[in-house]
């Protein structure tokens, strides 16, 4: 049944959910992440390349196509590991997003070679960054329960 929408049940403008997709690339034991800065919380966080999901397109296009702003490089997307809620703060400001989380590989092997890959459509750099960094607590990866997604039977030994 259709409901009429009253004036307080609209949701505010620039308040949104934001549908995101994140790739998991392992190297060896190794996740790509690229390195985040929370000035406000004094954090520095860890999260898998993707962005946002953009209207009339699937998520694993908008994984594909990311890929290519962010590395230039083509992926394969593999499995949906899973989607994640992730509601939180940065930099003061409050965030809402909806993660479809994917296995991916590179197409192009030479890009497990690289230590680093700068991201070019921001001033940021993708890294291997060890999985135990980020289960023993001394390093953060977002979103929010991305870690237990990746229980040990979807882990790189998997492959």
């Amino acid at each position: 049944m259709l409901h009429e929408l009253r004036a307080d049940s609209v949701i505010p403008m620039g308040l949104t959910i934001r549908p995101l997709a994140l790739g998991i690339i392992w190297r060896g034991d190794a996740l790509l992440v690229f390195e985040g800065r929370d000035d406000v919380k004094d954090e520095t966080y860890y999260r898998p390349l993707g962005g946002g999901v953009e209207f009339g397109e699937s998520s694993k296009e908008a994984l594909r196509r990311e890929f290519g702003e962010e590395l230039g490089a083509e992926i394969e997307v593999g499995d949906r590991l899973g989607v994640l809620e992730n509601v939180f703060s940065w930099q003061g400001r409050a965030g809402h997003e909806i993660a479809f989380v994917f296995d991916a590989r590179f197409a192009d092997e030479s890009f497990y070679r690289r230590d680093e890959m700068p991201i070019l459509d921001d001033p940021a750099t993708a890294r291997w960054v060890d999985v135990r960094d980020f289960r023993d607590g001394s390093k953060i990866l977002y979103p929010s329960g991305l870690i237990e997604l990746l229980s040990p039977e979807q882990g790189p030994g998997s492959r």
